[in-house]
């Protein structure tokens, strides 16, 4: 089943441009294991309150892969509602190729932005199939779109550049880490599109990304996810103001005394990078429920650590604001 004959590839008129720190909000669950859209409601306006730069629902911190399509329609439909155009809502989509479409065509309806294009499921694949497997993505909605390296979605510079020459196409996230490639993809993108009329970021979409921010600035990828700014938007901001301004000293102190322990934690259990994210927003006094299996909650001393964590984090921050200030 070809999309591409169905779709016409229509540039969207007005394709958001991100700045400052990019919210991706948890999926919060009920005991009786369905969305709690009232509790997402809240946790998206608390977020929204704190001055994000847009707003990615059901992407991977939101347990993208945990949700059916109906359910990923009322996550998106929420963030909009809750969201009321204060900043643009992007919406994961990807996986299988049919759910891909479906996904995509749900979140245009639910008023969405946007689309972060996840990973296919579990295939590798050629570089070739990867620009088809986008473009048929592209072409199932209306919707500008981020594609997302990472995982068994490796671009190469030259993939890429082309699929970065699709009009709605507007930007590159990467969550590999290899620098040296990543540095050569964005000249290869720059290159692609020099002289084009063509809005175009990146972005780090590493795991707790700020730890590798000061690298990826060094080759002029800014835009990064914060994790911690679903449970934390204090630290978040601090450590934002302490890298745009120069504030190395404050930049340094977050990361070797809040930013290095939570990844040292993370890295404990696969899929703590989501697991410590919602408890830690729990923590925090907004009750968002528990991981859907394959995730598992964290371990109580993990919790205990978690919450010392961000204790600390939380102190640095208040610090750097009274200073930011005077």
């Amino acid at each position: 089943m070809e999309m591409t004959s169905t779709y016409v590839d229509i540039r969207s008129p007005e394709v958001p441009m991100f700045d400052g720190v990019l919210f991706f909000p948890v999926t919060p669950f009920a005991r009786a294991g369905h969305i709690d859209k009232a509790a997402l409601a809240e946790h998206v306006g608390r977020g929204l309150d704190a001055g994000p730069g847009g707003v990615f629902a059901a992407c991977g911190t939101g347990e993208f892969h945990a949700l059916d399509p109906e359910e990923y329609g009322e996550v998106v439909r929420t963030a909009v509602e809750t969201t009321a155009g204060r900043v643009p809502v992007f919406a994961g989509t990807g996986g299988p190729l049919p759910l891909a479409w479906r996904l995509s065509r749900i979140a245009q309806d639910a008023g969405a932005d946007g689309l972060l294009l996840l990973p296919p499921y579990l295939v590798e694949s050629p570089p070739a199939g990867l620009v088809a497997y986008t473009r048929q993505v592209a072409a199932a909605s209306e919707l500008p779109l981020i594609v997302y390296n990472r995982s068994n979605a490796r671009y190469t510079p030259e993939a890429a550049a082309e699929v970065a020459r699709l009009e709605k196409v507007v930007g590159f996230k990467d969550g590999v880490g290899d620098l040296d490639r990543l540095s050569r993809t964005v000249l290869a993108v720059r290159s692609a599109l020099a002289g084009r009329d063509k809005p175009f970021q990146f972005f780090n979409g590493m795991p707790t990304a700020e730890v590798t921010v000061p690298a990826y600035r060094g080759i002029g990828v800014e835009l990064y996810s914060s994790a911690v700014f679903c449970f934390a938007p204090e630290i978040s901001h601090a450590f934002h103001r302490a890298v745009t301004t120069g504030d190395d000293a404050t930049r340094d102190l977050l990361l070797r005394d809040f930013f290095h322990p939570l990844v040292a934690l993370r890295d404990r259990v696969p899929g703590y990078a989501v697991s410590l994210v919602k408890a830690a927003v729990t923590l925090r006094g907004h009750d968002v429920g528990g991981v859907r299996p394959p995730l598992t909650d964290p371990a109580p001393q993990h919790l205990e650590r978690l919450r010392r964590i961000v204790g600390t984090g939380l102190e640095i921050a208040a610090r750097s604001g009274k200073e930011a200030v005077r």
